[in-house]
């Protein structure tokens, strides 16, 4: 038997899912369509620092919301099966990304949140050639890149980076491999 409150978050889900893109985003434009799914990350940086040697993985999940308008996802590292109190903050991620199509600037309107590690951002997001590549600029005013090269059906490299004090260095903050999961 379910309860109301079952029945409230089933409400949710299915009012916040969607089955597939809108048709108001045109296929060229539809830098994030491959996304939906789920995949396992191996986690090579993460706030600048090498931490390929810890083994650390993470999972992501992703979906079409918002009547096909949005990419939704949830990143989550460490994995869920192994996540515990006290965390590090600085290690700690459970936050969604959400991607919406502005038709305006022919371009996606990124928001990320990781309360979990106290981390937002703001960007914008295109395809160019291979790539997804989202641009934003932190509130202390430091520009920000956040790319998916080798995209392939089963696989994507994330690369999250911000630009130096000098303007031509950017640093790798974040790095991870994914793979997709059945």
């Amino acid at each position: 038997m379910t309860t109301i409150e079952d029945d409230r978050v089933a409400t949710f889900h299915t009012s916040l899912a969607a089955s597939g893109r809108s048709s108001a985003i045109p296929e060229s434009d539809d830098a994030y369509g491959w996304l939906v799914g789920s995949w396992e990350l191996n986690v090579r940086r993460y706030w600048a620092a090498d931490v390929s040697a810890q083994g650390i993985k993470g999972e992501v999940h992703a979906g079409w919301a918002l009547e096909g308008r949005v990419v939704q996802d949830v990143w989550i590292m460490p994995r869920r099966g192994e996540r515990s109190a006290g965390l590090d903050k600085r290690l700690n991620m459970y936050g969604t990304t959400l991607r919406a199509w502005d038709s305006s600037i022919r371009a996606w309107r990124i928001t990320w949140s990781n309360p979990a590690g106290e981390h937002f951002e703001q960007q914008i997001g295109r395809r160019i050639d291979n790539q997804v590549v989202q641009i934003g600029t932190r509130a202390d005013g430091t520009p920000t890149r956040w790319r998916f090269t080798e995209i392939t059906a089963a696989s994507f490299h994330w690369l999250g980076e911000s630009l130096a004090p000098d303007g031509v260095t950017w640093n790798v903050e974040g790095e991870f491999l994914a793979r997709r999961t059945p």
